[in-house]
């Protein structure tokens, strides 16, 4: 995947309602790039809403094909990438009209995604030494309640680049229920 520099930071809706794509001016030279990756006074005024993260975490993927997901925690999400590739998916597990809707894109670190409670998330590396970023607005507890969608699951048919057959997944992702199995998250 192929970086592309210099372009304006801007902000665009998808099919799941509160899921915005943002694109990052990303600045190269023979040193390699720079990206302000968060920064709360442009993204808000661009139309990001204002979550007030307050923890940050990363998962280093070594692998091409590493898939994780699709998890919907209890807080607002914004996820990028610092280096590699991937596919994202994600899956509308709130009630209403757009439960089970499905929204896909790659993001590299040209592009973040902004993701709220009740929207699943899930992701697969598409390039080698991929780590994923992501600020969230609550911190981790253990009782907290999460819900788990199948990556297979038939249903919501995420095209995955690489088949999960030969991605490289949890035991407990493959164990996850279907979409006919979940109870919807209220919002």
């Amino acid at each position: 995947m192929t970086i592309e520099y210099s372009k304006p930071l801007s902000i665009s809706d998808t099919p799941i309602p509160g899921v915005l794509v943002l694109e990052l001016p990303v600045h190269g030279d023979n040193r390699g790039w720079f990206k302000e990756n968060w920064q709360r006074e442009k993204m808000v005024s661009a139309g990001l809403p204002d979550f007030a993260p307050v923890q940050n975490n990363i998962s280093f993927n070594r692998t091409v094909g590493t898939t994780r997901g699709i998890h919907a925690e209890p807080w607002d999400k914004y996820i990028s990438v610092a280096c590699g590739a991937v596919f994202g998916a994600w899956v509308d597990f709130r009630e209403g009209d757009t439960f089970g809707a499905v929204f896909t894109t790659e993001i590299d670190p040209s592009r973040s995604i902004f993701v709220p409670r009740g929207v699943g998330n899930a992701f697969q590396t598409i390039e080698q030494n991929t780590a994923y970023s992501y600020l969230v607005n609550d911190h981790w507890t253990a009782g907290a309640e999460y819900t788990f969608l199948n990556l297979a699951d038939e249903t919501v048919a995420v095209p995955w680049p690489i088949p999960l057959d030969r991605a490289e997944l949890s035991d407990k992702d493959r164990g996850h229920p279907r979409l006919a199995q979940l109870r919807p998250v209220r919002s």
